[in-house]
């Protein structure tokens, strides 16, 4: 299931990309995501399409595409910019990313999207982003860079 939720709205403007804001998606990472995200982007390597390959590796089984997992944070920043009334506001790029842990086939994985910091006169605003898997293991963290055009 597929879902993106407010996390915090009683006291913010919906115009408004406010220090605090938050929101969070969540998606199970089903086999066939790996397959068609492999097919889009061309990669089809052995991490994620050889089960018997990666049976010899210390995860012991095929793993998603970290990029696939940033593609989940991008649906955040997306679900942001629409709470905040769709203000015009493009990604600036992605700080810091880490993959702190392996995303198997049928992990649920939550992210969490918190703005975190705004500079006005530059017109960009910061977020912390945090993937964690269906243990609550942290995934994936990254920070976000959006910016007001």
């Amino acid at each position: 299931m597929q879902e993106a939720t407010p996390t915090q709205t009683d006291t913010l403007q919906k115009d408004s990309l406010a220090v605090g804001r938050s929101v969070t998606f969540t998606k199970t990472v089903a086999e066939s995501d790996i397959y068609l995200f492999g097919g889009i982007s061309g990669d089809l390597g052995p991490n994620h399409c050889d089960e018997e390959y990666m049976k010899k590796t210390r995860y012991g089984r095929r793993i998603a595409h970290g990029v696939l997992i940033i593609g989940f944070m991008s649906t955040c920043s997306t679900k942001i910019i629409e709470l905040a009334g769709n203000q015009p506001t493009v990604s600036y790029g992605y700080d810091k990313v880490r993959f702190v842990r392996p995303v198997f086939i049928n992990d649920t994985i939550s992210v969490t999207y918190t703005v975190a910091s705004r500079d006005e006169t530059q017109g960009k605003i910061w977020s912390d982003v945090v993937a964690k898997n269906q243990h609550g293991d942290v995934v994936a963290v990254a920070t976000h860079i959006l910016r007001q055009v």
